[in-house]
């Protein structure tokens, strides 16, 4: 860090030490040093979805030869700068739905920083990117096990191909090699110590290798030691860190484990994606991670689907919203000689190609000056009781309507294409209410924040658990994708769902499931573990159900809709009655594509009558056996056992992550088929929905 004079605090929900003078600018860099020398900024690529769900701001991305983090959003505005008009992407529902989790500041959703290639230029957009840095900055060299900062590496790094990002690399020149090497290595490359320090308030750090191998103190013989970092499979020591200068030996195997966080340093409260410490500090003892460790980084994502606003006031705000995006920063539309610019208004938007009348235009924007913004104390109580399925109950509300056209039913702002397809007699007695083909449909995805360690539970975790992407409170947007593809929805005769459920709530199996969620929810880390009943947390059983039908779904329409099975995803509409809340049981299974193209078809056209039969049979019939039977289907989780699934595994029902929107948990054949066989016990064929041999064919 440097010294007070260049080091400023700021103040936003907390104080932050922050240093301007070490901002990550890769292309300011590379601009700064051309002269220096022939490297390039670029170093790798990645699809946006990807950088939204794997290696977000914060996370921890593996390039060929070393690795690195995206930055946070105050360092993206270094590249938007570079652009004279900023993309953004138009989903009112889901600004609406970031504004309530992170505040009135937000006020654009933001694509990632890139650019279509359609003249094949390899080089075209090389000003757009996403700013990362080299981390951990410590690395190791394969020739001689040095361990060190990257600044001893710096004179060894390679970028100088344009078309070979991927090429990127650090080597340690003039390589003495190992002491038992014959030859010695003139250039060895290098590659990222893998070991972390990270904390459940999200905050991360590198291992102090220096103060570790020295039991906690420094050097005796240097103020800068030479380390080695020595990895050994051949015994139960494992890595160790050897000073040079001194002799000192330590174990990397002591650092591991629970019972040894007690003899690693108190977290020093370092968020690394926003160059910035905690001013006070952190009163977390933090634990030893690997770079490539599935838990150093969730990302909290809301995702919705485009379709029209049913309530009339949420239409005119999303009408009185677009035009403000299409007229800029325009206050004045709100001034008191409002009535006198009403003309003026009207012509900017002719001119823009926006079709509205001068009256229909006067009401609107008179509307939305009525319109009064939450307090913070308002804000606060409606983020407090808002539930992961309120960005869901709008979708459901448009697809449950029951003045859904028999046509194609198209809307021109969404571009969601809608068809009501024939229930036949057999799927009606399947329980299958309505069935949709959706031809077109527009997914947006928005990265809010991410959590370490643990995953975050939105719904009863403090905001407190969501590590934030930004650190100046001016940053208004988020980073969010489009995806464009389709879909089939299937809709269930909700008075068939509610008496099947009362059922199940009295099922052994059911108890079971609950005291199994009870252990698993006091096993797992969770700041609201003594405060929260777990059972809330318990998804009931119709969601156990839909949850596993799309599953069974999913795998017998990857082999007919010519899209692979990890391509598929699923959305589950699936809740029970609260306050105005309507009560829900439906599945939309689709697929999407980034480009706005969308997809071919493959998908859709299953969805016809007696095609969509045929699958909801062959589907049920593929569950009632699994190549893992007896073991499957016996599977009950038993005190102490807490796993949250039951006649389900890779064999027969479970899905890739793509896939699945809950980590393949939730899910139990028995839910769905009853299965054969006369084992002793764990069958409860009396829990199945679909029972009659009519359903399965």
């Amino acid at each position: 860090m440097s010294d007070k004079n260049t080091t400023a605090e700021i103040e936003a929900d907390e104080a932050w030490i922050y240093d301007p003078e070490n901002d990550v600018d890769p292309l300011g860099d590379a601009e700064r040093l051309q002269g220096a020398g022939k490297n390039h900024a670029k170093v790798g690529g990645a699809r946006g979805t990807t950088l939204l769900y794997t290696y977000g701001p914060g996370a921890i991305m593996d390039m060929p030869h070393f690795t690195v983090m995206p930055m946070g959003l105050d360092s993206w505005q270094y590249i938007w700068q570079r652009r004279a008009g900023i993309p953004t992407v138009t989903a009112p529902r889901l600004l609406e739905n970031v504004q309530l989790m992170l505040g009135p500041r937000v006020t654009e959703l933001r694509p990632f920083p890139w650019q279509p290639n359609p003249d094949g230029n390899a080089r075209q957009g090389d000003d757009l990117g996403v700013p990362a840095r080299i981390f951990p900055q410590w690395l190791r060299c394969t020739g001689c096990d040095l361990l060190a900062p990257v600044s001893t590496f710096a004179n060894g790094y390679a970028n100088t191909n344009p078309y070979r990002p991927d090429r990127a690399e650090f080597v340690h020149k003039n390589c003495p090699g190992k002491a038992r090497r014959s030859t010695k290595i003139k250039n060895a490359p290098c590659v990222s110590a893998r070991y972390l320090l990270v904390c459940e308030n999200g905050h991360m750090d590198e291992f102090p290798y220096v103060w570790w191998v020295h039991n906690g103190g420094s050097c005796p013989n240097a103020e800068r030691p030479q380390l080695r970092m020595v990895e050994s499979s051949r015994n139960a020591v494992g890595t160790r860190i050897i000073c040079k200068s001194c002799g000192a030996i330590r174990s990397m195997r002591e650092a591991q484990g629970s019972e040894n966080r007690v003899k690693l340093p108190r977290c020093r409260g370092r968020m690394p994606q926003l160059n910035a410490f905690a001013a006070k500090g952190c009163d977390k003892v933090p634990r030893l991670m690997l770079i490539g460790a599935s838990n150093l980084w969730f990302p909290v994502v809301q995702s919705i689907i485009d379709m029209p606003r049913l309530n009339k006031m949420d239409e005119t705000m999303d009408q009185y919203h677009e035009i403000r995006k299409i007229l800029g920063a325009a206050d004045w539309m709100l001034d008191e000689e409002l009535e006198t610019n009403i003309r003026t208004i009207y012509k900017s938007l002719s001119k823009a190609q926006y079709h509205i009348t001068e009256t229909k235009l006067r009401q609107l924007i008179l509307t939305a000056q009525n319109v009064r913004e939450l307090t913070e104390e308002e804000r606060r109580k409606a983020r407090a009781a808002w539930e992961p399925v309120d960005l869901l109950v709008p979708e459901w509300e448009y697809l449950d309507r029951d003045d859904i056209k028999d046509g194609r039913e198209t809307d021109t702002q969404s571009g969601l294409t809608v068809r009501n397809q024939l229930v036949t007699l057999t799927l009606q007695n399947m329980g299958v209410r309505r069935l949709l083909a959706v031809d077109r449909l527009r997914k947006v995805n928005a990265l809010i924040g991410f959590t370490r360690v643990d995953d975050y539970d939105r719904a009863n975790d403090p905001s407190s658990r969501l590590v934030r992407l930004n650190l100046e409170p001016d940053i208004n947007w988020v980073p969010t994708t489009e995806d464009f593809g389709e879909g089939v929805f299937i809709q269930f005769d909700e008075h068939k769902i509610a008496e099947w459920q009362e059922h199940i709530l009295g099922t052994p199996l059911w108890k079971a499931y609950v005291e199994a969620h009870r252990r698993n929810f006091y096993n797992r880390f969770s700041e609201t573990s003594k405060e929260v009943d777990p059972d809330t947390r318990l998804p009931r059983p119709r969601y156990w159900l839909m949850h596993t039908l799309a599953h069974a779904l999913i795998k017998r329409m990857a082999l007919s809709s010519g899209y692979g099975m990890a391509s598929l995803t699923e959305r589950l509409y699936a809740w029970d009655a609260k306050d105005e809340r309507p009560a829900a049981a439906g599945i939309l299974i689709s697929t999407t594509a980034s480009d706005s193209d969308g997809t071919l078809g493959g998908l859709v056209a299953l969805s016809e009558p007696e095609t969509f039969e045929q699958i909801m049979k062959d589907a049920l019939r593929g569950m009632r056996r699994c190549s893992s039977d007896p073991i499957c289907a016996q599977r009950v989780p038993q005190d102490p056992e807490d796993f949250l699934h039951g006649a389900s595994c890779h064999c027969c029902c479970m899905l890739s992550e793509t896939s699945c929107e809950r980590a393949n948990r939730f899910l139990d054949r028995r839910f769905i088929v009853p299965l054969p066989g006369e084992y002793e016990h764990c069958l409860y064929k009396d829990c199945a929905f679909f029972t009659a041999d009519e359903d399965m064919g």
